[in-house]
């Protein structure tokens, strides 16, 4: 059955306008959808109901005279060939959130997309936006092969070149931050407070501490099993680890280090998976607390680099780190993921001193 919902939004220039969707579920899942912006609520109104009117009557699988980007990477994400990291789908709804989301494929035009990175530049940095675009990029090269879907990748080959002669896009900065003790205690008791007044009883704690001693990803950690658990050897296999030249069937047995595996140990088992929720489930619940506590410029994969630099900060060397993370690239975490407080420096130094003083 055809619906259709309407979203008050507000542009980057303070406009009002209103965005009508209309779609069909199947199982939960959009099968089809489609949206139109308006600049007022009446003409939203008035173009959803004819458009589910229409879908009742005629079917929405009908030949039409193309079709929008949103549309497009609805398709995408339904597939289920196509594996993509939440980052990359928080990217791509950013996109079809945006004004390009309700624009046909043929009308995707270097100005665009210009115009779209300009306007996001205005609120994040220049690495977001090339992250955005790149993952855009990926959807447009699979529609004409994957859905035999015409599109026109180079008018956003074009505009990243473009925006990039402009720094309007560019590289990522590279990020340094780890929490300092207090933070990590003060998350981690909020967390755990958190889980403890929740009426589904969700281990928020136990997901935020075990993502530093494993330093998996949450993805990662959300699809852990029971049944691949190695208990003699204390570790456990992480399927469709990341990898940009593979992206399904990356399985990696991982070592669960001290904390890693009693957290693990600690979970009571009432699914198949060892943390039986949604990522978003965890993130969410993250986010809030951090906002609460007022705790400035952390993330939650923060939380990964924490815990590779504390397994070097305890002398483990780059290739150990690697069989923990699950780097294959060991330049990309010794630059990345290696951030030593100068304090363990200092300490470490103080120690050799002491071992190598000559006994009087």
């Amino acid at each position: 059955m055809a619906f259709y919902t309407v979203e008050k939004r507000t542009t980057s220039r303070g406009e009002i306008r209103y965005r009508v969707t209309v779609g069909v579920k199947t199982g939960g899942n959009y099968v089809y959808r489609e949206s139109k912006t308006f600049p007022k609520q009446h003409l939203a109104r008035t173009w959803g109901a004819k458009r589910v009117a229409e879908i009742e009557e005629h079917g929405w699988a009908r030949k039409r005279p193309g079709i929008t980007l949103l549309e497009l990477v609805t398709r995408y994400f339904n597939d289920p060939t196509v594996k993509n990291s939440q980052s990359k789908k928080s990217s791509l709804k950013t996109i079809m959130n945006s004004s390009l989301g309700d624009m046909l494929l043929t009308d995707l035009t270097m100005n665009r997309y210009v115009e779209y990175a300009r306007v996001r530049r205005v609120s994040v940095n220049a690495g977001t936006v090339s992250t955005e675009l790149s993952y855009l990029k990926t959807v447009l090269d699979l529609a004409l092969p994957f859905y035999d879907i015409k599109t026109l990748p180079e008018e956003l080959k074009a505009a990243r070149i473009y925006l990039q002669k402009m720094n309007v896009i560019g590289p990522s900065n590279k990020r340094t931050r780890r929490p300092t003790r207090e933070e990590f205690e003060k998350i981690h008791s909020a967390l755990t407070a958190l889980y403890e007044n929740s009426r589904l009883k969700i281990r928020y704690h136990d997901f935020f501490e075990f993502a530093v001693f494993s330093c998996m990803r949450r993805g990662e950690i959300c699809g852990l099993r029971w049944g691949d658990i190695d208990y003699e050897n204390k570790s456990i296999l992480v399927r469709d680890r990341k990898d940009p030249r593979k992206k399904i069937g990356n399985h990696m047995v991982i070592p669960l280090l001290g904390r890693a595996w009693d957290i693990i140990m600690q979970q009571p088992k009432i699914s198949e998976k060892i943390f039986p929720h949604k990522i978003g489930t965890f993130s969410e619940g993250f986010r809030r607390t951090r906002d609460r506590l007022e705790i400035p410029d952390i993330r939650f994969h923060d939380m990964r680099r924490e815990g590779a630099s504390r397994l070097f900060e305890m002398g483990f060397s780059i290739e150990e780190v690697a069989q923990v993370t699950g780097h294959k690239n060991l330049k990309t975490l010794w630059t990345v993921y290696r951030e030593i407080y100068p304090q363990t420096l200092h300490d470490r130094f103080a120690e050799l001193q002491k071992r190598n003083k000559p006994d009087e």
